[in-house]
């Protein structure tokens, strides 16, 4: 790593690891505990998973609730437990008029667009009475989660493939995979859309691949894989894996208040300064060193520090 004061790491998660298993890769890689993420990912999915290494992990939190970019594969034809290719299918009508969903396609995908109300998968990390979903799903419980608003801002049809697929037990039948790209607000279950795009063409549907392009204004074009990390570190040890420095990621993420010396100070002390015209509730106070000095909350006069990067009145 650079030096001591951390910052981002964009990882390309590759199938089958849980984002704790990379979480646990890197801190050996980095050499140092304290890594944490900004959002999980599924094992069979792939694609950006921040991490926050050291005095980076302060800034995941305002990373959590970002956007996030996919690109997915959708069967129809299929539906599963966990409306993934994980879980076992629980329908299997298959698609016997092609063309009629072909030409359903556009108007039930419209319908998923904008603001909408979806029900969470229910394998999800949510809890129900202290209990994760998918916990209580694995136990054999029936689980209902109540619709929640989220924002599908994009949903694009790439390319439609007819072809067979076979079930546990039977003849194959006839399915239908559509690639798609989808741009959604945090807390949007892309597993949920395959599955409601699958019940309105009334032929069932799940996730058969999924990888996510994007984290906020980290994509793809700045993560490294698990194998280049460890190549670098067994080169060249733990401080040759180069982080995103805090205030060049905090810039890329946030609005910037650019301080004044003296104002970096008073916030590196717990004391309010004005606030910027923004009136946003996460911004980064950045000094005329181009250090990150605090993250700000500057929806009143004066703006508070929510979270701050300072030692003794020097910024890192």
């Amino acid at each position: 790593m650079t030096d001591g004061s951390g910052g981002l790491l964009v990882v390309d998660k590759p199938a089958g690891w849980t984002s704790h298993d990379v979480v646990a890769r890197a801190r050996r890689l980095c050499g140092t505990r304290r890594v944490g993420h900004a959002g999980t990912l599924d094992p069979m999915a792939t694609g950006v998973l921040v991490l926050g290494v050291d005095r980076g992990t302060k800034l995941l939190t305002f990373l959590v609730g970002c956007d996030k970019s996919y690109a997915a594969t959708i069967r129809l034809g299929i539906s599963t437990l966990t409306d993934d290719a994980e879980g076992e299918a629980t329908l299997a009508p298959g698609v016997d008029d092609v063309r009629a969903v072909e030409a359903a396609l556009p108007a039930a995908v419209a319908a998923l667009t904008g603001d909408i109300e979806q029900v969470p998968s229910a394998v999800s990390a949510i809890k129900v009475k202290g209990v994760r979903s998918y916990t209580r799903v694995r136990q054999g419980d029936t689980v209902e989660l109540p619709a929640r608003p989220v924002t599908v801002s994009r949903f694009d049809v790439l390319s439609v493939r007819p072809g067979t697929a076979t079930v546990e037990v039977g003849p194959s039948i006839d399915v239908v995979d559509v690639d798609v790209e989808v741009d959604v607000s945090s807390g949007t279950y892309v597993r949920a859309l395959a599955r409601d795009l699958g019940a309105a063409l009334g032929v069932g549907g799940h996730l058969t691949a999924l990888r996510r392009t994007r984290v906020g204004r980290f994509g793809l074009d700045q993560a490294v894989s698990l194998d280049e990390l460890a190549a670098t570190a067994e080169t060249d040890g733990p401080s040759g894996i180069r982080l995103l420095p805090i205030a060049e990621a905090a810039r890329a993420q946030l609005p910037v208040h650019e301080v004044s010396a003296a104002d970096a100070v008073r916030l590196s002390h717990g004391q309010r300064i004005p606030s910027g015209p923004g009136g946003d509730a996460a911004v980064a106070a950045i000094d005329p060193e181009g250090r990150l000095v605090a993250v700000l909350d500057e929806t009143r006069a004066t703006a508070r520090a929510k979270v701050v990067f300072v030692s003794s009145g020097a910024a890192v």
